[in-house]
């Protein structure tokens, strides 16, 4: 028996898909409903190991988490990494399987092959394993929250369509379409996007749910009535804008907001002295929710950054991990934020690296495999050579470090070999400045105590770690938070009946629909 479905569309990138899903997946789970996330195809350089060592999007992970189920690659079959402008990789089944150009991946309008390479450039050749994966999730729970990726109603991408109303249509799931009032112009991105689908698209639409509305409610209902009358289709809800929840983003940070602090509300320092981190917002950055513990931290400030005299009144600098180990380097050296890791190292203040960060931090790089430059001089600061492999590490290591146990996953294919200094987790410490491939490390909260206390006492701050501060009970209560917005702000009733039951009959056609 096939268990109920449906999608969550929005009207744009960033328009609260991620959170939506997982709000209702975490309202479903308390009411003892066995409920499982998907998304067919996700772009997103933030991304998680499973336990069987597959690669997926680290949305998938933090929605499985408010469904209270363990994450698995069927939750995201296609993950795709960017490596520039016009590339990525191709992650299928929680393995990477090849780089592909983005008009090699969709394809030529004539539908023919615009480059050689993994699966003949045909990304609707994917259609069939995203299915299979939503098919074999629906066999298993009684329902799946699928989010679909940037909007349904990108009518040049229509064609391959594997995460929005391709997979809608195929398995006949109801839609329901978030829009972000805190934009402006929500009324006609609603009624824009269901007139640019085709009829057959449209049947499945079933209505929209105001995200990230401030004000008197009562304003937008007239509002709302009206796009009832335009369109014939109803708003499920209206979320109100909710400050502080800190949940995995996955599109990637915009960091143009010179200076952007990490969401999160920074309350009152145990100690005498805040902690201020800096993370070196470098190219192509990737997972860099592993500052999020950070930022939890009662009287830790994190910011991101990208110019050099931004480094000098930080007590602690990390350079995070990046899909272009190479790129990053040369970015730190053109804007003198090399050098002035370099001093900081001289002068004994903080600098943590992480996966390609941590590569960055050493003396030798070798990579035929991710930029392809060759023989790299890293930035020299701890004694490590690192050779680039064409298999992907992909695990989840348990260890110790600083007497505190630790857990953390890894995504690398730099090898690194460790030549000195004083072993930290599968990396190295020289002075203040540490390195380390793990992902997640931050997250064991004893561990980020006793790094927080080196720290503060490298850095010469009265900073106390919180001695109760707890990243896994935080995230918890945010998710509960989510939870509590779908169960508190929308008509749950209706959406039960949407999962259960499909799209209601006799939706109205709007047109002009699909050209």
């Amino acid at each position: 028996m096939t268990g109920g479905g449906l999608l969550v569309a929005g009207t744009t990138s960033d328009a609260g898909k991620s959170v939506v899903t997982a709000g209702i997946c975490r309202w479903l789970v308390r009411q003892g409903v066995k409920v499982a996330p998907f998304k067919g195809q996700n772009m997103s350089l933030n991304s998680f190991v499973t336990r069987e060592g597959a690669e997926i999007g680290r949305a998938q992970a933090m929605q499985a988490q408010a469904a209270r189920v363990e994450p698995t690659a069927l939750m995201n079959p296609v993950l795709l990494k960017p490596g520039s402008d016009r590339s990525s990789q191709v992650v299928l089944m929680g393995k990477p399987v090849g780089e592909l150009s983005a008009r090699g991946f969709f394809g030529t309008a004539d539908g023919s092959s615009a480059g050689k390479g993994l699966h003949g450039g045909r990304k609707r050749e994917l259609f069939e394993p995203v299915m299979a994966c939503l098919e074999e999730l629906r066999g298993t729970y009684d329902a799946v929250i699928c989010e679909g990726a940037g909007s349904p109603a990108e009518i040049n991408l229509r064609r391959t369509d594997i995460v929005n109303m391709g997979i809608a249509r195929a398995a006949r799931l109801p839609v329901l379409v978030v829009g972000d009032i805190d934009r402006g112009g929500v009324f006609a991105q609603f009624f824009g996007t269901t007139a640019l689908l085709s009829p057959e698209d449209q049947s499945l639409v079933a209505g929209y749910l105001v995200n990230k509305f401030r004000g008197d409610v009562t304003l937008l209902e007239p509002g709302l009535d009206m796009l009832l009358g335009l369109t014939g289709r109803r708003t499920y809800g209206v979320l109100p804008y909710a400050h502080g929840l800190g949940i995995d983003e996955e599109d990637g940070l915009r960091v143009s907001l010179r200076g952007a602090v990490r969401e999160s509300v920074v309350t009152a320092p145990v100690g005498e002295d805040v902690l201020r981190v800096a993370v070196c917002a470098v190219p192509l950055m990737s997972n860099f929710t592993d500052v999020d513990a950070l930022a939890a931290e009662p009287g830790v400030v994190v910011r991101f950054v990208d110019r050099a005299e931004e480094l000098v009144d930080a007590d602690l600098v990390i350079v995070p991990g990046t899909r272009g180990t190479v790129k990053a380097l040369a970015w730190l050296r053109e804007r003198g934020l090399a050098d002035a890791l370099a001093r900081r190292a001289a002068e004994g203040r903080p600098v943590l690296g992480i996966c390609g960060g941590f590569q960055a931090l050493g003396e030798h790089i070798e990579d035929d495999v991710e930029s392809r430059a060759g023989e790299v001089e890293g930035l020299g600061l701890l004694p490590v050579r690192v050779r680039f492999a064409p298999d992907k590490t992909l695990t989840r290591p348990v260890g110790e470090a600083l007497g505190e146990r630790v857990e953390g996953y890894e995504i690398h294919h730099g090898m690194a070999e460790v030549m000195g200094g004083e072993p930290f987790l599968d990396g190295c410490r020289v002075g203040a400045v540490w390195g380390t491939h793990w992902h997640g490390s931050l997250e064991s909260d004893g561990f980020r105590r006793a790094f927080l206390r080196k720290v503060a006492a490298q850095a010469g701050r009265r900073f106390v770690p919180a001695p109760d501060t707890s990243f896994g009970a935080l995230r918890e209560e945010q998710l509960d938070r989510l939870g509590d917005l779908i169960e508190e702000h929308a008509d749950t009733d209706a959406l039960l009946r949407l999962i259960e039951d499909g799209a209601p009959g006799g939706l109205p056609f709007v047109p002009p629909g699909a050209p």
